[in-house]
């Protein structure tokens, strides 16, 4: 048995045809903008989120510092008082004081490790005013966040152009079916005549 052989419609906008229309024209310059626009402002977009990123947490990590701090009521006490009591707990709220490099002394609550007693010595981050926040993240853990975070935001960009580009071809396709409805109209009388 003798296959079909298979006619290439591949890359048929952009060849020279008589059925070719303007529009198919604009479609294909449509699609082609929208894939280089998404690939390129994609992979743009998620490169500057992560730089951005990765700068912001190299500052967290040069403003931030260590400082010993005094826990000032008994973890299990503080843990008992917790309307919620969590099972396997690895800290718990706690209040301690600490003081800043100018020699103020600043009141906080931070989680400690549970059965922590008042009077104990522990190790709390700190800005630049003296305020209690979180341990910055390590050089490899800030790595991976700036380049999820870059991940997420080029594939958002580079599919929000994909879904701009749809909806213009949407519309392009619109205005073909219009087209040929006038065409298909024109024609539809022309046949509906009686020759002879």
């Amino acid at each position: 048995m003798a296959r079909a052989r298979r006619t290439a419609t591949r890359w048929w906008r952009w060849r020279r045809s008589p059925l070719r229309r303007r529009i198919d024209v604009a479609e294909a310059w449509v699609l082609l903008g929208a894939w280089l626009l998404a690939v390129a402002g994609g992979l743009l977009a998620g490169l500057l989120t992560t730089g951005t990123v990765e700068r912001d947490l190299d500052r967290q990590r040069s403003e931030r510092r260590e400082s010993p701090a005094v826990v000032t009521t008994d973890a299990v006490a503080a843990a008992d008082q917790a309307p919620v009591k969590q099972i396997g707990a690895r800290s718990v709220w706690a209040t301690v004081r600490w003081s800043t490099p100018d020699g103020s002394a600043h009141t906080g609550r931070t989680r400690v490790p549970p059965g922590t007693r008042a009077g104990t010595t522990i190790t709390v981050w700190t800005d630049q005013r003296g305020r209690l926040v979180d341990e910055p993240l390590s050089g490899a853990d800030a790595w991976l966040r700036a380049a999820i975070a870059g991940v997420l935001v080029a594939a958002g960009a580079g599919g929000a152009v994909w879904v701009g580009g749809r909806l213009v071809r949407v519309r392009l396709d619109r205005q073909r079916l219009r087209q040929w409805g006038e065409e298909w109209d024109r024609i539809g009388t022309q046949w509906g005549r009686k020759t002879g």
